[in-house]
């Protein structure tokens, strides 16, 4: 019983994704979410309560997967951690370029709706706090400079997002890892003690 559940949110989940890319979050109905994943309305408040909260459930599970990979990627020094981190460039940006005008929809209904608006700025603000730590934890480590943690969070987080920006728009525009790796190289040579 549970395993069904699961399969039926999932199918959910991945119609919603259809659904918000190919019609928009407005146009997008919840019966025609249904009718993508073949399930009843029924099913679909079972487990979502609202278009909204699925919205939402969709920037939280990719947002988990990247979370995941950044765990994994912990290196020796705070700048090989952030550096490896780039390896997740590219199966983050393959990841998004289908769901793109998705993400769109989210961010114009972000300036529509202080729940999406607050799902939308607390990524950033939960990346921009892991980047301080490391960068504390890199001054604590030694190996970079003193400096404010929260303002060198920023500038990580921003060019992480530029370069995610440029790849979801240009996907064969470069080799985004190589730049991306090339570009924390050169930002973590200005940091490093």
């Amino acid at each position: 019983m549970q395993q069904r559940s699961e399969e039926t949110r999932a199918r959910i989940l991945d119609a919603a994704v259809k659904r918000f890319a190919n019609a928009g979050y407005d146009a997008a109905s919840v019966g025609d979410i249904c009718a993508e994943a073949g399930v009843s309305k029924g099913a679909f408040y079972h487990h979502f309560p609202s278009k909204q909260a699925i919205f939402l459930a969709l920037l939280e599970g990719w947002l988990k997967v990247i979370d995941t990979g950044m765990d994994q990627l912990r290196q020796d020094t705070v700048p090989d951690t952030i550096i490896r981190m780039t390896e997740m460039i590219p199966a983050i940006i393959a990841t998004a370029e289908d769901r793109l005008p998705m993400f769109l929809e989210f961010w114009l209904q972000a300036s529509r709706d202080e729940t999406v608006w607050q799902a939308t700025i607390s990524p950033y603000r939960h990346y921009q706090d892991h980047f301080a730590r490391l960068v504390m934890d890199g001054i604590a480590e030694g190996s970079l400079k003193e400096m404010d943690p929260q303002v060198a969070a920023r500038v990580i987080v921003s060019l992480a997002v530029g370069l995610f920006l440029q790849g979801v728009i240009d996907p064969h525009g470069a080799d985004w890892q190589e730049v991306a790796r090339a570009s924390m190289e050169i930002l973590m040579k200005g940091l490093a003690k």
